[in-house]
């Protein structure tokens, strides 16, 4: 019995309850809770009572009023039975009431129910303890971060709930009720801060021991599963939003353990014993699996086939969380699955597959014979209708076990960093099993057999999770050509576990009744092959996807024709273009259609007429599209039909979310249709050019619909088609000229595109993201085409990007800059002088913008402007330069400064103009008194960038841009102040940088001013000289092995510039260049003599020079003028060196230190 101050505290709570429900709901939930807590007995008077409070038709009684006389009803009840049965009472009122009608209780309610609570626990009987708990379960739920000063009681050492918790508590029921309000505590609100570090501990300790504990025999099985369900909700608290990450290898390992331990709780036919931690390992670690005694007879089982679809409500006490995974959802096929995955002695996987290829979506593979318990009726049964009831409920809360223990990976793996997540990849993802040896129980284990629908669905989005992100871990993969290896190198190994994960998911695929389930998988197989590295495995596992999922392209469920498409783009879009998609691409379109019971067949019919009856601009009705491939492509004919014609009557859709009186498909396929066509232009341009003008019309037709998204897909489509173009015609492209789209045809595609809805949507202010796309799309204009073009739609298109370069929103004003920068490249708008001054004006005034990508884009823009500068000096010669205003270029070298000191991506490319800009100066600008200054401010901008820490290609740009400073004879170099600083920046960088590109740029730059003069005293030149001695020497020296690769290319560059500045020496630079060999001569010698050897290799195609004719000339001169350098009469330290020299003369300095034999 509680003591008598407990009544009184019983009275207050019964208080604060009312305090805090809101008035309109006191009476129902009171009622409801009296009622419930209190069936029978002398509360039934003060129940009719509580009900003659209601407020009656006609009737007026004040709220107040009826609060008042709620107390008095409550205190009467409160006296009516003081002790532990009252206590029961008030604790399921507060659970009933906070569980049910979500009330949310204040600072103060919380501080005083839960002291009530706690004290209450302290001081009643034991048999009360369970209800106590379930009360200050309600109590903390999304509370946890206001409870600091009760922890201590709760969760200190030896805290209330610690105690009721501990392993060796012989009430399972207290134990598991204890756990719940522990979980509840973990619990807390976004943005909330969680539970303190100790306290984190405690809790996720006791959760891992509970989840390691054994079910006793005289445990309930169903209490047994709620207290495991508890334990996994309080771990998942604790590791969603980040808020506790797991470093300690041990603490991993355990955790990994116990999860997929539960992940198999109670499956039927299977039952493993997991070691206690899991370790990371290349191979699946121990699991072994006990032996599971059979719910019914086998012979009952294989006595009958499966008739039809399951009766609905067979399993009605089940409970509605779990609904689903009962009923016609039931029809899983587990047996055919075990066949195929356990007892299958077929050698090649591949065969396996194909064996389930041609099942019909949505049904059986074949009649099913299998021993699982969802397939046999009530009649067949050796169970009474009410053990049926309580296996039924039993298998619900397992499954809910299964599932609990599937989210708690979930919210694992997001708070794992994946480097150390993969290190367990063997023990979730399943590998080819071995000869003999059964198949290692993975995640694939329950997509496969578990009888639920929802945990199949959990398996596969844990399944999903891992691959995601899993490009660079797989990317090791390879299949192994020696099968007569001592060991399995770890490729293999990884290439045999994507091949198990493909015929695995197929399997599946075939299999499955669940339309979200059948979701789940198509989004899974989609991770996997956005993530495998194909190119590296033997072909074959795409051909099988590809085959498997046509026939769900029709699927009746909208979601699973969503993510149909987008398995399809993936596999269009994997590493691109793969020979083996080239081929599906062009396989006939029936192929692989008839299976899906739908009207395929037709609606590629309707896209055929679809075309014929619509001949496009310029097209004659015999050749539609200009020449059609032999086969044309499925793929792109079916994203056609499915996107412009209207929907077909076999596909109506069983989703209440779409509206069924639209004409076409659902917005979810369509969009997704526009997005595979996008990718199998952008991965197969080859396939896709045949069908440009088809798809310039269907880009057309999308952008003059009513819907942002089809509008803003269509513009997306129609720049990739624009840029696949473009790239085709590169002259570095390696399609044949009379095999790219002809140029009268991309003219034809544009004109369609600027007589269309494109330039309604660059001015639709409404939608700014569409601006921004179809910016985009008018910047992927090929400039043959552009230049072919009327001149009204040329203007259109320019004065479009310059009004745009004016908006206020970000993001077109960074794309419509960013298109200006495309167009002053082409070579018909270059050489006007008008445009290229507009442009420069638009630019810098977007340099000056205060969003960081709007600058972005302007200063690579800005570079472009620049990079035609220079383009247009040496092929217009002064005209250009002298029409060009010296104050707008006066404003962009000061732009160009400003901008070097932005953020790195802003700074890469304003120096890069830099550069460009101070070659293009003049000797009437270098001695202007405005530009001296401005000229100064930039150089020092250059070298400050050269020595930052800023990011390398930033220091790229700027070594870059140096070296275009020293091609403009106009510039003091050698005699100015700021040179001395440009060499020691240099210098510094190709001995130090820790990226070898920027020191082979620097050590470039360093070789290009082409007259001693310009490199300044010779204790200057010296030091360069001696600059590159040591850079290399210390070509080598990385501690980035990713880096070693470009060491080849730094010797080379390095030994250019030291023949380079051998060629210029004097015969004061002589001496100091001789002390160096002297010291250095044998380091020197081996690598000067691999540089001369390596010129016997052919050069790259785009230098279109002999390499080794260069190095023989750099050689050669360098020869000579040693030869010809003479000492100056009455140079003592000179003509001692020469007289020790061989006889003849300074010549054979260069061949004495380096070993080089002379060619003649």
């Amino acid at each position: 019995m509680c003591p008598p101050s407990a009544a009184v505290d019983a009275s207050e709570v019964f208080r604060v309850v009312i305090a805090i429900l809101p008035e309109g709901r006191i009476m129902a939930a009171v009622a409801v809770s009296v009622r419930d807590a209190v069936p029978g007995g002398s509360f039934r008077r003060y129940l009719v009572r509580l009900g003659a409070l209601r407020t009656q038709p006609g009737a007026e009684r004040s709220a107040g009023g009826r609060r008042t006389e709620l107390h008095l009803l409550f205190d009467q009840l409160i006296s009516e039975n003081c002790g532990d049965g009252e206590l029961g009472k008030v604790c399921q009122l507060i659970h009933h009431l906070l569980n049910r009608f979500q009330v949310v209780v204040d600072e103060q309610n919380l501080n005083f129910l839960l002291s009530y609570c706690i004290s209450a626990l302290k001081q009643c009987s034991s048999w009360t303890h369970v209800e106590i708990l379930q009360a200050l379960a309600a109590v903390v739920y999304n509370n946890g971060p206001k409870c600091q000063k009760y922890l201590q009681d709760l969760l200190g050492k030896m805290g209330l709930l610690v105690q009721f918790s501990d392993p060796a508590q012989p009430d399972v029921e207290l134990r598991r009720a204890a756990v719940h309000s522990m979980a509840n505590l973990c619990l807390s609100v976004p943005g909330q801060p969680c539970l303190d570090e100790p306290y984190r501990s405690v809790c996720f300790q006791t959760f891992l021991s509970v989840l390691q504990s054994s079910k006793t025999s005289n445990v309930d099985d169903i209490v047994f599963c709620m207290l495991l369900q508890n334990a996994l909700k309080g771990i998942q608290s604790l590791l969603n939003g980040g808020k506790m990450k797991i470093i300690q290898t041990d603490q991993l390992g355990s955790l990994l353990a116990v999860l997929k331990k539960c992940m198999f709780h109670g499956l039927p036919g299977l039952s493993i014993e997991m070691p206690a931690a899991l370790y990371p390992a290349p191979l699946p670690q121990y699991d072994k699996r006990s032996p599971v005694k059979q719910e019914q007879p086998e012979p009952a089982a294989f006595k009958k086939k499966s008739k039809g679809k399951q009766k609905k409500g067979e399993f009605a006490e089940e409970g509605k969380e779990d609904s689903c995974d009962t009923g016609n959802e039931s029809n899983h096929g587990a047996d055919v699955l075990k066949l195929n995955l356990e007892n299958s002695h077929c050698v090649d996987p591949r065969a396996c597959a194909s064996d389930v290829v041609c099942v019909p979506a949505g049904k059986d593979p074949l009649p099913s014979h299998g021993n699982s318990w969802k397939r046999i009726s009530s009649s067949e049964s050796e169970y009474s209708d009410a053990e049926g009831g309580i296996q039924s409920k039993m298998r619900s809360y397992q499954a809910k076990v299964r599932q609990g223990a599937l989210a708690c990976f979930l919210s694992a793996i997001k708070s794992i960093e994946k480097r150390v997540l993969y290190g367990y990849w063997s023990a979730f993802v399943p590998d080819a099993p071995g000869i003999g040896s059964p198949q290692s129980v993975s995640l694939m284990t329950i997509a496969l057999k578990d009888p639920s629908p929802k945990t199949r669905a959990c398996s596969l989005q844990v399944l999903s999770a891992i691959l995601e992100g899993s490009k660079q871990f797989l990317s090791i993969a390879e299949d192994a050509n020696d099968h007569k290896r001592a060991f399995t190198p770890f490729s293999v190994t990884i290439a045999s576990s994507i091949r198990e994960l493909h015929r695995c998911l197929l399997l599946a695929l075939v299999a499955e009744s669940s339309s979200q389930t059948l979701t789940q998988i198509i989004k899974c197989l989609a991770n996997l092959v956005s993530n495998a590295p194909y190119s590296r495995l033997n072909p074959g596992l795409l051909t099988r996807v590809w085959n498997q999922i046509k026939p769900y392209i029709c699927h009746k469920d909208v979601n699973v024709r969503v993510s149909s498409l987008t398995l399809l783009g993936a596999i269009v879009s994997a590493q691109a273009p793969l020979p083996e998609v080239q081929l599906l691409l062009q396989q006939p379109s029936s192929s692989g259609l008839n299976n899906s019971g739908s009207a395929t067949p037709h609606r590629f019919n309707f896209s055929e007429q679809w075309r014929k009856a619509l001949p496009l601009e310029g097209e004659s009705p015999e050749n539609p599209s200009g020449c059609l491939p032999p086969e044309p492509c499925w793929l792109i004919r079916l994203c056609i039909s499915v996107i412009v014609l209207p929907r077909e009557d076999s596909c109506s859709d069983n989703d209440a979310n779409f509206p069924s009186g639209s004409v076409y498909e659902p917005s979810p396929v369509r969009l997704e249709s526009l997005q595979v066509l996008a990718l199998l232009v952008k991965g197969y341009f080859s396939m896709a050019q045949s069908y440009l003008l088809e798809l310039g019309e269907v880009a057309c037709k999308c952008m003059e619909e009513m819907d942002p998204s089809i509008q803003l897909h269509g513009a997306k489509l129609l720049e990739e088609l624009g840029t696949g173009v473009v790239q085709q015609h590169k002259p570095d492209s390696a399609v044949a000229p009379e095999k790219r789209v002809p140029i009268s045809m991309v003219v034809t595609f544009w004109t369609m595109m600027l007589n269309g809805p494109l330039p309604g949507a660059l001015q639709n202010s409404q939608h700014a993201t569409l601006q921004t796309s179809a910016c985009d799309a008018l910047s992927s204009i090929l400039p043959e085409a552009f230049s072919s073009l009327q001149n009204d739609q040329q203007i259109l298109c320019i004065t479009l990007l310059l009004g745009l370069n004016h908006s206020e929103t970000p993001l077109v004003k960074a794309a419509a800059v960013r298109a200006l920068g495309v167009y002053i490249l082409f070579s018909c708008l270059r050489q006007d002088v008008m445009f290229v001054a507009d442009t420069a004006n638009a630019i810098l005034n977007s340099l000056h913008d205060k969003s960081p990508s709007v600058r972005a884009k302007a200063a690579w823009s800005l570079g472009n402007l620049t990079d035609t500068l220079i383009v247009n000096m040496e092929t217009m010669g002064q005209s250009f330069q002298e029409e060009f205003s010296d104050l707008l270029l006066l404003k962009m070298l000061r732009s160009a400064t400003e901008a070097s000191k932005d953020k790195d991506k802003v700074k890469s490319n304003a120096v890069r103009a830099l550069g460009n800009l101070l070659h293009f100066l003049q000797p009437c600008h270098v001695a202007h008194p405005r530009f001296r200054e401005a000229i100064e401010e930039s150089l020092q901008a250059l070298v400050s960038t050269v020595e930052s820490e800023a990011t390398m290609k930033v220091r790229w740009n700027a070594c870059y841009a140096l070296g275009n400073v020293f091609k403009n004879s106009a510039l003091p170099l050698g005699e100015a102040a700021w040179t001395t600083q440009a060499y020691g920046a240099l210098s510094s960088v190709v001995k130090s940088c820790k990226n070898f590109k920027v020191r082979i740029k620097s050590a470039m730059a360093l070789s290009i001013p082409s007259r001693r003069e310009c490199y300044g005293h010779t204790e200057q030149f010296c030091h360069v000289w001696s600059a590159l001695v040591e850079a290399l020497q210390k070509s080598e020296d990385t501690e980035d092995f990713l880096e070693f690769k470009y060491s080849a290319s730094l010797r080379t560059q390095i030994c250019q510039a030291l023949l380079h500045l051998l060629s210029l020496a004097t015969n004061t630079d002589l001496p100091l260049i001789w002390e160096t060999i002297k010291a250095n001569g044998d380091a020197i010698k081996s690598y000067v003599v691999q540089y001369m050897k390596s010129g016997l290799t052919s050069p790259p195609r785009r230098l279109q020079i002999n390499k080794k004719s260069v190095d023989r000339g750099l050689l050669n001169n360098a020869e000579w003028h040693v030869h010809n350098v003479r000492p100056t009469r009455g140079d003592s330290a000179l003509e001692s060196k020469g007289a020790s020299l061989p006889h003849s003369g300074l010549r054979n300095l260069v061949h004495w230190g380096w070993g080089i034999v002379p060619t003649g």
